[in-house]
């Protein structure tokens, strides 16, 4: 038997719940002015590593790079904000009049990485973009929109931890404090750490295997290093925050892990009971600079990412309700001329936008109530013969019990109008939503 590739997965069971988080995620971008953007599931091979950064893991450890027949090589996109920067570019997005472009994205990225609970070689993330606006409103927008994403999906205890890097001059000065912080350490740290030392030394604070270190809890902090202007932009994004009544953290050791970032920083955490100590669940910032190293026009822009994996297992261990499949119909059917009735049925209430269902492998009158069931059809309609000649089904309730013959013609809209009949309880009914 052949199986699925190693880190990936099949959505089946929990399909309820990816469903739920992609329609809060179309909601909550409408209300915040995104439109979704859909780019290829692969680019060129540069296109990564020149916004990426090529000193990252992302780039060095973890793409899916092959080569076409053309001999091109492409990779499997493992983040979303540099293809949504590619078509920004290419797509002329910036002559548009509507500025900022804020757009997003729902869809596959893939890291070759070793799977563990919650990480995947494939994985999905809901993401956003903001192309054009400098202004610390925007840093503080997008985190409130990834906020309010959460609190509509009833994840009330999250956090947001923010951090500034501030813009080229800042970076380069705590590119340079950092080093000659580490230089009499580096030598009894990871392989990884002393790589990054001399490569880009902001991503030791980053790692998993010396995160405990002395040298890296003790290790300067970029606020510290920020120009004036810099200093300004991150207590204008705090500001903001507390106008809008969404707390904050300040983690100096948040730098995040690609090369593009500026100023504004941030991670969004669930309570450690519902995810362990890995319990970040977004994350993104500030990157001013990237559309004009990929050859674009100068555009400050702000975004952040999802991981849908963890996101979902945090909604299951907070009980976040799913729908319920369900049918508004389901069709009993007796004999080879009422089934050809019920199909005929079932279309004009498809099309008029009711759920239609019906019994296909011919199971007895038995077998079909009970699948019934397991569909949670409100209604189920009784055809045999006998109903066909008299034009008529016998239409069963199953919220109320009650059954009454309904006339072929007439069953769409009697259906319609029980779903849509109020229902009150009082002395002079006998069940919910129906007088005696």
């Amino acid at each position: 038997m052949i199986r699925r590739m190693k880190g990936t997965y099949d959505i089946t069971t929990d399909i309820g719940y990816y469903q739920a988080v992609e329609k809060q995620a179309h909601r909550v971008s409408k209300l915040y002015g995104f439109k979704e953007i859909r780019t290829p599931h692969f680019e060129a091979r540069d296109l990564y590593h020149r916004s990426v950064g090529e000193d990252t893991d992302i780039v060095s450890k973890e793409t899916y790079d092959f080569e076409d027949r053309g001999g091109r090589i492409n990779t499997l996109r493992p983040e979303g904000t540099a293809g949504v920067v590619r078509a920004f570019i290419e797509n002329k997005l910036y002559a548009e009049k509507e500025i900022p472009q804020k757009k997003y994205y729902l869809g596959s990225m893939f890291r070759y990485e070793r799977p563990q609970k919650g990480r995947f070689r494939e994985f999905r993330q809901f993401g956003a973009e903001s192309f054009g606006a400098a202004h610390p409103s925007a840093d503080a927008e997008i985190i409130a929109y990834a906020v309010t994403f959460l609190r509509a999906l009833k994840l009330k205890d999250v956090k947001v931890h923010i951090n500034a890097l501030g813009d080229k001059d800042s970076k380069i000065a705590y590119q340079k404090a950092l080093k000659d912080h580490f230089k009499d350490h580096i030598g009894d740290m990871c392989r990884d750490c002393q790589k990054r030392y001399k490569e880009n030394a902001m991503r030791i604070l980053d790692c998993k295997v010396d995160k405990d270190h002395h040298a890296i809890k003790s290790a300067p902090k970029t606020i510290d290093l920020l120009t004036d202007a810099d200093k300004a932009h991150f207590e204008s994004v705090k500001d903001y925050l507390e106008v809008m009544n969404i707390p904050f953290i300040i983690d100096h050791n948040l730098v995040r892990g690609l090369d593009y970032y500026t100023h504004t920083v941030f991670e969004i955490k669930v309570s450690e009971a519902l995810l362990g100590s890995q319990n970040a669940i977004c994350g993104g910032g500030r990157y001013n600079h990237l559309v004009e190293s990929l050859e674009g026009p100068a555009t400050p822009a702000v975004g952040f990412a999802f991981g849908l994996e963890r996101l979902i297992m945090a909604l299951k261990e907070n009980n976040y309700p799913t729908d319920t499949p369900y049918a508004h119909i389901y069709m009993v059917i007796m004999g080879e001329k009422a089934r050809l009735k019920a199909h005929d049925l079932m279309q004009k209430m498809r099309l008029g936008g009711l759920m239609a269902d019906a019994d296909y492998l011919q199971k007895n009158i038995k077998g079909q109530f009970k699948q019934s069931e397991h569909k949670n059809a409100r209604f189920v309609a009784i055809i045999g013969d006998a109903e066909v000649d008299g034009g008529a089904v016998n239409l069963k309730d199953q919220k109320t019990g009650e059954e009454t013959p309904v006339a072929f013609e007439t069953l769409y809209a009697e259906v319609v109008e029980r779903l849509t009949r109020p229902t009150h309880e009082c002395q002079d009914c006998d069940h919910k939503g129906e007088k005696k």
